[in-house]
């Protein structure tokens, strides 16, 4: 049973044997948030990755990406709240800094509250607090192309696209 896009409108069939086909909408909703390295970005953690609204970073932040976050978990939209927040939805973030690109695939979930004031938590267990944006991710800190945090490293500008996608009946 596979999923294809086949309208414009964001319209999704799945085939059901038989020659029977569902459809739904899908329900994306993207945030932008802007941030910047650190001389002690080192990105070297194996399970999880951060960005922070903290403006300092102390070499034990092995997971931490980019400070100086514009806004942190409350700060996005309710609708994006509403999307992540189910067991159904799939996060894509990318990540762009100094030319280069990074795309981390990771899931919602209904356990997740989304409220912490500053950090945002990638990790690819299926762990929930209040600073996780996304679990079963693909991507943690250290496999990240040691290009991109040689870029942090210098302080360089990171945007971050993180766009949310439901299936709706």
């Amino acid at each position: 049973m596979g999923l294809r896009p086949s309208y414009r409108d964001g319209t999704v069939k799945e085939q059901e044997g038989q020659g029977r086909e569902t459809a739904w909408e899908e329900t994306t909703c993207t945030e932008v948030i802007y941030c910047r390295g650190h001389r002690n970005v080192t990105a070297r953690h194996p399970t999880t990755l951060e960005i922070t609204t903290e403006d300092r970073l102390t070499p034990r932040g092995d997971c931490i990406i980019a400070i100086g976050a514009g806004r942190g978990l409350p700060g996005l939209s309710a609708h994006f709240h509403s999307l992540l927040a189910r067991d159904d939805a799939e996060l894509v973030t990318l990540l762009s800094c100094g030319g280069l690109e990074v795309f981390i695939r990771s899931s919602g979930s209904g356990a997740m509250t989304l409220d912490h004031p500053s950090d945002l938590v990638w990790r690819k267990s299926s762990y929930v607090c209040g600073r996780t944006v996304g679990i079963r991710s693909d991507t943690a800190a250290c496999n990240l192309p040691r290009e991109m945090i040689d870029r942090l490293k210098e302080g360089k500008d990171l945007a971050l696209v993180m766009t949310v996608t439901v299936p709706t009946a």
